[in-house]
């Protein structure tokens, strides 16, 4: 082997950092992820630990937790009939609110999108609800305007519908739906995506209006779509402070609102069965997580990437 030849083989292992440069860089990234490594270990997967260990226990936050093994969760499934009501009222909260808000954003955004003047005024002012988050202080007034005597009973004379077994969760419905702000945004950079030639070829070859938005908005709008849909609809399977708030933290009338997360509160921090309420949580975990699994499995079907060229 010639003495160029020697050095063109020995010149690529000259540019790899020695051992020390190595593992220094790597320290610096250490030093730098550890207040993310920390806070997630100590704000996030330790109490995850515990409460998965609590939620085999008899724990009332007093005394010694006492292990009971799956007597939390055959309690729940078997003898517990307000756990199933709080399923029933969250799966039908779920279904009523996360299709409405997501078709009143949509409708908004594309309300929007052909507006020439006041496009930021309106785009602010409809995001504005959700700014404000599903506080207290908004969930209160929300309860006052469907209240006895409230705005909604003085125009229309149906009495409060928070005091109505079949109307109380349409209430509570309607708050979320009316906080639309972060979905119409997000639908809004979506349909500022899809290419405008599109539509010409469309409006040349004589489609409607109705047709180009069920061929060409809503595939190209489709990967929004589904991301909107899987951040609601978690979210939707979380909700507590309007249920808390119009029911005055009982889930009534009949147990109409009684939502999971307000139930899990109940048994929680009123009733100081912590245990189950842990138990009630690791539950509520995995069915969020087997909707979302059979989301994006759906999702194959319906759900097309223009990059991709394909469903």
């Amino acid at each position: 082997m010639t003495t160029t030849q020697t050095k063109a083989a020995v010149r690529p292992q000259a540019d790899v950092p020695k051992k020390p440069v190595r593992r220094r860089r790597e320290g610096a990234a250490w030093v730098f992820l550890s207040p993310w490594v920390l806070g997630a270990c100590v704000l996030t997967l330790l109490p995850m630990a515990v409460s998965l260990y609590l939620s085999f226990t008899d724990y009332d936050l007093f005394n010694a937790p006492n292990w009971v093994g799956l007597r939390n969760y055959t309690q729940m499934f078997t003898e517990d009939p307000r756990y199933w009501r709080s399923v029933g009222a969250t799966l039908t909260y779920v279904v009523i609110a996360v299709p409405l808000q997501l078709g009143l954003a949509l409708a908004v955004a594309l309300a929007l999108k052909t507006m020439r003047r006041g496009r930021a005024f309106y785009r602010s002012a409809f995001y504005a609800p959700s700014l404000l988050g599903a506080s207290m202080s908004i969930a209160l007034v929300w309860r006052a305007i469907f209240n006895d005597g409230g705005t909604v009973d003085n125009l229309f004379g149906t009495g409060g519908w928070v005091n109505k077994p079949g109307w109380a969760l349409f209430a509570v419905a309607l708050l979320t739906v009316w906080q639309f702000g972060a979905p119409m945004v997000i639908f809004l950079a979506g349909l500022q995506q899809i290419p405008g030639e599109l539509y010409e070829a469309a409006e040349v070859d004589g489609a409607s209006r109705w047709r180009q938005f069920l061929s060409i908005t809503v595939p190209m709008l489709s990967p929004v779509i589904f991301f909107n849909l899987v951040l609601q609809t978690i979210q939707a399977f979380q909700v507590f402070t309007p249920a808390f708030a119009v029911s005055a933290g009982k889930g009534g009338p009949a147990d109409s609102t009684l939502f999971y997360t307000l139930y899990l509160y109940d048994r929680g921090f009123v009733a100081s069965h912590m245990g189950y309420a842990s138990a009630m949580a690791w539950v509520l975990l995995i069915a969020i997580g087997a909707v979302t699994a059979v989301l994006f499995r759906t999702s194959r079907s319906w759900v097309f990437y223009a990059s991709e060229g394909d469903r």
